[in-house]
């Protein structure tokens, strides 16, 4: 698979090796036309995957004019699920910064770019580990709802949504969006109420980002405090120009869902008035 992937909406695959075996990685390229245009990348939530992001990346790219990147993490949406007995450790989000990402990239021939990252929620906590890992290799971050420490009320929401899981058609409707929806959910659920995932913070690495970022939270989050967001852009915009915030109000964990139009707007802007300049 390469950058000059279909843009009529079909699923393709890209295949890395992770965790000693090949995995699937399912992918969807957005207006790839625009070839001197900037490349955002989009990072799901938790539960997320390529077909759950819907029309929203589109809507993002035509708005900044960009191109863009939306594929699904292993064991989400189309990509290759996890094993049975294949367990998250409290390093997931780190490894999928450190590990996923890059082979994804390579896989991709995108070593020479450097691309703009979306991320929400767990995708935006990825996103801050990439920027903090590699931070030569990125042009900027936008965050919805990222998480750098861990809440009482996130761990207590994650419990209720286990509950939820057991108990109502959750699966039935997660498995549309993934092929299979017991891999997305525990592998997600587990490590967040793992005991020790209790301690996991992210707050010292965010020194080494060295690209703005915009730092996007809904003011009615029910997974997060606005300490996430506020943390974020104290620490790196301590050192780095452009780190902007925004607290958008009647709004919940999933800010693209609830203000759509409100995110596109500051994301395009945020984009164009940080877009590096090319000769």
């Amino acid at each position: 698979m390469s950058a000059s992937a279909r843009n009529d909406g079909t699923p393709e695959f890209a295949t890395i090796t992770w965790r000693n075996r090949p995995v699937r990685i399912e992918c969807q390229w957005l207006s790839p036309e625009r070839t001197t245009a900037p490349l955002i990348v989009f990072l799901h939530e938790g539960l997320g995957s390529v077909a759950m992001w819907k029309d929203f990346p589109a809507q993002i790219c035509d708005a900044a004019n960009a191109r863009g990147l939306v594929f699904s993490r292993p064991g989400y949406g189309r990509s290759t699920p996890r094993d049975d007995d294949e367990t998250w450790d409290v390093d997931f989000m780190h490894r999928q910064a450190h590990e996923v990402l890059p082979a994804l990239f390579a896989a991709l021939k995108l070593d020479d770019e450097k691309p703009w990252l979306f991320g929400h929620s767990d995708g935006g906590s990825i996103a801050l580990l990439y920027a903090s890992c590699f931070p030569d290799r990125v042009e900027g971050l936008v965050v919805l709802a990222p998480h750098i420490f861990v809440e009482d009320k996130t761990v207590a929401n994650i419990e209720i949504a286990r509950t939820a899981y057991l108990s109502t058609d959750l699966p039935k409707k997660l498995g549309r969006y993934h092929d299979s929806a017991d891999s997305a959910f525990w592998g997600w659920n587990r490590i967040w109420l793992h005991p020790p995932f209790r301690d996991w913070n992210i707050e010292e690495e965010l020194d080494t980002i060295r690209c703005p970022v915009l730092a996007v939270q809904g003011i009615d989050d029910e997974y997060g405090t606005l300490a996430q967001v506020r943390g974020i852009v104290a620490r790196v915009g301590a050192h780095v120009g452009g780190c902007e915030l925004l607290e958008i109000p009647e709004c919940g964990h999933s800010p693209h869902r609830d203000q759509p139009e409100r995110v596109t707007v500051a994301t395009a802007s945020f984009i164009t008035k940080n877009r590096r300049q090319t000769p």
